[in-house]
């Protein structure tokens, strides 16, 4: 399309006419942990037989009454809270009006005009290397709890679609962001923190790829500081670089038409990423034409205060509180912490890794944090990368990992010696201290044995000795490495620098 993008913190799209803003709204769907729906007993398991997880509620059998799940509606309280959101006592079920095969009742029970929870906030880091200094506040405008549609398969015959209703029923929770992003990045940065907030919360488990969160984004372009302008709104985008590229792709296509001439029509849009567009799939429609009126078989939400306080209770520790906890108590970086917290799992797995360390050396979890988070995110992450697994399936636990941290550091091995040990544990899953006594790894300090190789490599390298006493100081490095090369890696190399220095200097 020929436009030129400026930098993330200035986005720009560059048109004939000049400079043009995007402004981005996000509508999260996300599904609510639970065991049963949001109105039935029926299962939520994903990956079922088709309408294998259908109560008569779901198919809209003549006489069945919903009954409202609590711990979906406990679900929805503690997201709000966890954004910092107005949580509203008293809401109400409202019914939404279309026909659909996927829609046995001709209506979906949704929250249009008092959703359970109210304006909120996420913030974002649009800078990973520099994350206290590179935040943004998003506005939240409300959570509404609704119940899902059934779906359409129409890759079963050649003639015929079928419905499957498994998923007809099953909670979500609309999120509504206020336009308050204005570049693919930072719609990006929102839908990650989002998610990892749910899944600490335990509300959702994110899985975009399995359907359980989805984006309907909105897009308009503007000339800055003016008026916003129509949007679109594609349906149903389900990974984070998918957002960022529907973005990309309606802001320069909506600049294209408007610098034509045209005006942008207020539509609902499908995203293809075959080919990286976005196509009209129908008019947006109004809250009018869904004719919405309250729902007259569900009574309206009441919490009470202990409610209230009980979800709050609940709360997990939260990933920007973890994350300055992480900087300020363990004396992690910036970077190192907000990397560590940006997944539950990841934080969890460090958090025992260090505990374990802790206890194994008898030291404070601010004296093993550091070793802790560079062993992980550099060695343990980097094997997981070449093996193609993740902490779920890592073959090394933390509890392994910490054992392996404090042979380092009380000197039972070296640091390159600790390499060979983590790729034996990899392979055979053993246990560091078995792995270390079988092959005889452990390192000596034993300085007469290191005193004679020191000898034997100044003795063969008589010339680079010569240079370094006149002045080549940088040599240094190298007989340390000859020596340790010498002692096959095993001994400690504190002492070998004394050593090598020592008998340098003699």
């Amino acid at each position: 399309m020929g436009k030129k993008r400026m930098t993330e913190s200035t986005y720009r799209i560059q048109g004939a006419t000049g400079e043009w803003e995007v402004v981005i709204g996000l509508e999260v769907h996300a599904q609510v942990t639970s065991n049963a729906k949001l109105f039935s007993g029926a299962a939520t398991a994903f990956g079922a037989e088709p309408n294998t997880q259908v109560s008569l509620v779901d198919a809209a059998m003549p006489g069945m009454l919903p009954v409202p799940n609590r711990e979906c509606i406990r679900q929805a309280v503690r997201t709000g809270m966890a954004i910092e959101a107005q949580i509203n006592k008293w809401s109400r079920f409202d019914r939404k009006n279309y026909f659909y095969a996927d829609l046995p009742q001709g209506y979906q029970i949704s929250q249009l005009y008092h959703p359970i929870v109210g304006e909120g906030q996420i913030e974002i880091v649009l800078d990973e290397k520099n994350p206290d200094s590179s935040t943004k506040v998003i506005g939240v405008e409300r959570i509404h709890v609704e119940q899902d549609a059934g779906k359409l398969m129409h890759d079963q015959h050649p003639t015929s679609s079928y419905v499957d209703l498994n998923r007809s029923g099953v909670a979500l929770m609309e999120i509504v962001s206020k336009p308050d992003m204005r570049s693919p990045a930072e719609a990006g940065a929102y839908l990650s923190k989002l998610r990892t907030i749910l899944r600490y919360v335990g509300s959702c488990d994110g899985n975009m790829d399995q359907g359980s969160m989805r984006a309907d984004v909105n897009v308009s372009v503007r000339k800055p500081g003016e008026e916003f302008g129509t949007r679109t709104e594609t349906k149903n985008v389900n990974s984070v670089r998918f957002v960022m590229a529907v973005v990309e792709h309606e802001a320069n296509r909506q600049v294209d038409v408007l610098e034509a001439g045209g005006k942008i029509v207020q539509e609902t849009r499908l995203y293809d990423p075959d080919r990286n567009e976005t196509r009209s799939m129908r008019s947006k429609e109004d809250a009018h034409d869904y004719r919405y009126f309250p729902d007259p078989d569900l009574l309206p939400l009441v919490l009470d205060d202990a409610f209230l306080d009980e979800c709050r209770a609940s709360l997990p520790e939260l990933p920007d509180v973890k994350r300055k906890r992480y900087e300020q108590a363990l004396g992690l970086s910036a970077y190192n912490a907000a990397t560590l917290t940006a997944d539950a799992d990841t934080a969890r797995w460090f958090e025992t890794l260090v505990a374990e360390a802790a206890r194994i050396q008898g030291k404070s979890e601010s004296d093993v944090a550091k070793a802790s988070a560079n062993w992980l995110l550099s060695e343990l992450y980097g094997a997981l990368n070449r093996l193609g697994k993740t902490l779920e399936t890592s073959p090394v636990g933390p509890t392994d990992g910490a054992e392996l941290l404090a042979l380092v550091a009380d000197g039972t091995i070296s640091g390159t010696i600790a390499k060979q040990v983590f790729e034996i544990m990899l392979e055979t899953g053993d246990k560091p201290g078995k792995i270390v006594e079988e092959k005889g790894l452990k390192q000596t300090s034993d300085t007469g044995a290191i005193e004679a190789a020191v000898a034997t490599v100044l003795a063969n390298n008589a010339d680079k000795v010569e240079q370094y006493r006149g002045g080549k100081e940088a040599l240094f490095g190298f007989f340390v490495g000859q020596t340790m090369k010498a002692m096959q890696g095993k001994a400690n190399p504190q002492v070998v620098n004394e050593l090598v220095k020592k008998a340098l200097a003699g």
